[in-house]
C-alpha cells in the first residue's frame, strides 16, 4: 500500500520491500495463528509490531525443548518460526501505561492482529467498536478456536484438538483405527493463512470505500475449508472417507511403495501415465483388475501388490531415475535436514540468513511467496529479513517513535520509522 491508498504509513529509512512496505501492523496475537499471519504480513514488507506480555513475552517463548543458545537466555526454537521480521515491546494491557501506547499504536496502524478468546478484548477497553472509533481505518483480524459465534465459540482453540473435532485425523494415519495428527499444526497454520489472505482483501476494499472492517477467521472454519474432495465426498456422495495410510483414495497407483533397500513415491494420475508406467514395469495395463482407474482404485492391494513386486529389482535412486525418464511423477521422502540442504529449496529463497540479538547469526525457514517485475525481469521479493526478536528489543525506539510522531490523528506522517 502506498501513501495514497494508506493514511497511516510510517516510512523507513532503509525500506524492507515488498508489497506491503509502509503498512503498520499491530499483532497482539500469541502462540501460532496470529503470530503466523503477521509473519506473513511482515514478509510482504509490513512493519510488524508485536505486543507481548511483560516478563514472559508470547507463550511460545517458553514452548521446547528444543532450546538454544546461552543456558542464562536459552531461545526457543518454536518462538523462532513464527516471528521473524517483526519488533517487540511490551505491554501490559491491564495498566494504564500499556492502555496509553496501544491506543497510539492503533491511532497509526493498518491492521490489528489478535486471537484472544471471544469478549478478552473487549474487558480490555479495546473492543471492535472502541478500535474502529479510535481509527476507522483499521482493518482488525481475529483468529479464534471455532468461531467468534454460535454454540462452542467460547472453547478454547489448540491446534491438535480442532484437527480432532474438524475431521482431519479421522482421514490421516495407517487405517481408520489409527486416527493421527498432521506432522505440523496444520489448523494453527492455515488460520494465520487465511487471515493473512482476508487482511490484504479487507486492505484493497479499503482503497475504494476508506474503511477498515473486521476480518475473522478460525482454526475450524481453517481446517474445513481444506477438506476438498473428502468433503465433497461426504456432501455430495454421502460417503464417510477414513484413513487409509499413503494412498490416494481417488488416483491408483498413487503413494509410497517399497523398493528394495527403500520406498519412492510415485504419481501415476492419467491413463497415458498408466500406460507407460505399465508398459515400463512388465505390468499388464489392460488386465481387467487394473483397465481404469475406477478399477485400480476398487483393487488397491492388487495393484500395491503387483507394483512393488515390480519395483523389487530396484535400489531407490536408480528406480527415481528410471520413473524420471519416462515421464513419471515421483520422489523420495526426505527428512528436513535433507529438505533444508536441497539446492532447489535454497534456490526458491526458501531458507533466510538473520542475526539474532542473542544467538548471532543463524538460518530460518523462509517466505513462499516470490515477486517479480513484467517479464520475469527482475525480482522484487523482499530480501533483506530481521530475526525473531528478543521479549521488548524494540520497546524503547517503538516508544520514542509515538512520541516524536504526536498523536494519532489519521494523517500519513513523514517521521521515519526508528532502526529496526
Amino acid at each position: 500500500m502506498n501513501q495514497h491508498t494508506t493514511p497511516h504509513t510510517t516510512p523507513d529509512p532503509e525500506p524492507a520491500g515488498g508489497p506491503l512496505a509502509g503498512t503498520l501492523v499491530v499483532d497482539l496475537s500469541r502462540a501460532l495463528a496470529g503470530p503466523h499471519a503477521g509473519m506473513m504480513l511482515a514478509d510482504l514488507g509490513a512493519r510488524v509490531i508485536k505486543v507481548e506480555t511483560p516478563g514472559t513475552g508470547d507463550d511460545t517463548r517458553g514452548w521446547g525443548p528444543p532450546f538454544v543458545g546461552p543456558e542464562d537466555d536459552p531461545q526457543a526454537t518454536y518462538f523462532l518460526s513464527c516471528n521473524r521480521n517483526k519488533e517487540s515491546v511490551a505491554l501490559d494491557l491491564k495498566s494504564e501505561d500499556g492502555a496509553r501506547v496501544l491506543r497510539e499504536l492503533v491511532t497509526r496502524a493498518d491492521v490489528l492482529v489478535e486471537n484472544f478468546r471471544p469478549g478478552v478484548l473487549d474487558r480490555l477497553g479495546f473492543s471492535v467498536e472502541e478500535l474502529h472509533r479510535l481509527n476507522p481505518r483499521l482493518v482488525v483480524l481475529s483468529i479464534t478456536g471455532f468461531g467468534h459465534d454460535g454454540p462452542e465459540s467460547r472453547r478454547s482453540g489448540y491446534d491438535q484438538i480442532v484437527q480432532g473435532e474438524a475431521g482431519l485425523m479421522s482421514l490421516t494415519g495407517s487405517g481408520p483405527e489409527d486416527p493421527q495428527r498432521v506432522g505440523v499444526p496444520i489448523a494453527d497454520l492455515l488460520a494465520g493463512m487465511n487471515g493473512a489472505y482476508g487482511v490484504l482483501a479487507a486492505l484493497y476494499e479499503r482503497t475504494r470505500t476508506g474503511a477498515g472492517k473486521v476480518v475473522r477467521t478460525s482454526l475450524l472454519s481453517s481446517v474445513v475449508g481444506v477438506h476438498a474432495f473428502q468433503g465433497t465426498r461426504t456432501t455430495v456422495a454421502h460417503e464417510v472417507p477414513l484413513a487409509q495410510g499413503n494412498h490416494h483414495p481417488s488416483i491408483a497407483p498413487y503413494g509410497l511403495f517399497s523398493c528394495r533397500g527403500g520406498k519412492v513415491q510415485i504419481s501415476v494420475g492419467s491413463e497415458k501415465l498408466w500406460r507407460t508406467f505399465a508398459e515400463a514395469f512388465g505390468l499388464e495395463a489392460d488386465r481387467p483388475e487394473f483397465a481404469t482407474n475406477a478399477d485400480r482404485v476398487r483393487n488397491r492391494p492388487a495393484l500395491i501388490a503387483a507394483v512393488e513386486q515390480a519395483f523389487s529389482a530396484h535400489e531407490p535412486v536408480e528406480l527415481l531415475e528410471r520413473l524420471g525418464r519416462i515421464g513419471i511423477p515421483a520422489g523420495k521422502v526426505r527428512t528436513l535436514d535433507e529438505v533444508y540442504a536441497w539446492e532447489q529449496v535454497r534456490s526458491q529463497g526458501l531458507v533466510v540468513g538473520v542475526d539474532h540479538e542473542v544467538l548471532g547469526p543463524i538460518e530460518l525457514p523462509g517466505p513462499a511467496v516470490r515477486f517479480f517485475a513484467p517479464g520475469d525481469a527482475a525480482e522484487t521479493t523482499r530480501r533483506a529479513h530481521a530475526a525473531p526478536p528478543v521479549l521488548d528489543q524494540h520497546g524503547a525506539t517503538v516508544r520514542a517513535w509515538l512520541d516524536a510522531t504526536g498523536a494519532g490523528s489519521g494523517a500519513a506522517t513523514e517521521t521515519p520509522e526508528p532502526p529496526r
